[in-house]
């Protein structure tokens, strides 16, 4: 007896270890929902030159590539005019990059160089001396480096091949931050966080979870900010308030939706799709014209003429169509199991989404892509 009690013990704990592990699974932690204002990365954006190409850049049409290239020689005391450039190994570029939050001066990014003239390809060359500015127009870094295509162009005889785009490349690490950004995560002891997905559920879950463990220091300002003040604990330490605030899980919520993409053929549907009861006919009409041509000779010697007549042949092919009933489910197996028992491909699957969303039956959603 005491061995069967000790069995059933064990069974039982391990059914609520597992009962724990599903539960944790479907939570979120806090840091994956939503994220700390004021923590944002930054677009920089700048003007360069690529040069060290094989004759593979911007042409003598491209007059601002002429004047950026007189103007780079007249810094290093070279004088020369636009007009005098016959040079197809230069080509201007625009190049662009996002600038993480935190990054120190002296940090690497990476850049993405794109042309903006007629160069047929940028491979082999080497950005120059680029300064990158933001919005408010200061330099935050400096670009300079290789510039790498991750493709190739060759051709011969008649073909070529080619991979990749050869206008457009990267440099890893060839961009060096020059200036931070100032970045504020709480403001007068007031942490803000802004969802992913602006929910009003979501919102108060995460107020009522960190409520629980910290107090009442929590508010839900709107479906998209939670307001939330340092606790004295934390005091002066924000970063670690917040590092214990991002690690405690939630309960995620999200209206119900069902994303369709046409092109693929693709139904992605969540978790919480209700439908009614409705009747689903299923079935096709096929019509088949099929047009033959008949010869018809005369008899030998009779003085006839050949006839040529055409027959047209139309095939009506009308399956029985499959009726089935769905009942009201808040199951999303559920609809794609009934879909399926009549035989719906993806695209009859898409049509009858359609079809249940016009007639009011389906309680979602629809996001055509």
């Amino acid at each position: 007896m005491n061995r069967q009690i000790r069995l059933l013990s064990l069974v039982l704990l391990a059914l609520f270890a597992l009962s724990a592990v599903v539960q944790a699974g479907a939570n979120s932690r806090i840091k994956d929902v939503a994220k700390v204002q004021g923590v944002r990365a930054n677009q920089l954006v700048g003007y360069g030159l690529v040069v060290g190409l094989t004759g593979t850049g911007d042409s003598n049409k491209i007059l601002q590539t002429l004047q950026s290239t007189a103007s780079m020689m007249k810094t290093f005391g070279v004088t020369i005019s636009a007009a005098q450039l016959q040079s197809k190994n230069v080509a201007a570029v625009m190049v662009t990059a996002q600038l993480p939050p935190f990054l120190k001066p002296g940090d690497t990014i990476d850049i993405n160089v794109a042309s903006m003239g007629d160069a047929k390809s940028l491979q082999g060359g080497v950005l120059i001396q680029t300064p990158l500015r933001g919005a408010n127009g200061q330099t935050y870094a400096v670009a300079q480096g290789p510039v790498s295509i991750g493709g190739f162009a060759a051709g011969g005889g008649g073909s070529s091949q080619q991979k990749n785009f050869l206008t457009v490349g990267t440099t890893p690490n060839g961009a060096m931050v020059e200036r931070e950004v100032p970045m504020q995560m709480a403001d007068n002891g007031m942490v803000r966080l802004a969802l992913n997905q602006p929910d009003f559920t979501t919102a108060s879950r995460i107020a009522d979870a960190v409520n629980r463990r910290f107090g009442g220091i929590a508010n839900a300002k709107d479906p998209g900010t939670v307001e939330m003040y340092v606790p004295g604990e934390y005091g002066g330490n924000a970063v670690g308030f917040i590092a214990a605030m991002e690690d405690i899980y939630i309960t995620t919520d999200a209206a119900a939706k069902v994303v369709i993409n046409e092109r693929t053929g693709t139904v992605v549907m969540g978790s919480n799709v209700s439908i009614d009861q409705v009747a689903v006919a299923q079935g096709g009409l096929s019509v088949k014209i099929a047009k033959d041509t008949t010869v018809s000779q005369p008899n030998p010697f009779s003085n006839g003429n050949t006839a040529v007549t055409s027959n047209t042949n139309v095939t009506v092919d009308e399956p029985k169509a499959n009726v089935l009933v769905l009942p009201s489910t808040s199951n999303v197996g559920d609809v794609v199991n009934a879909l399926n028992a009549i035989g719906a491909t993806p695209r009859d699957i898409i049509a009858i989404l359609q079809a249940m969303k016009a007639a009011g039956a389906l309680h979602a959603d629809l996001q055509i892509i």
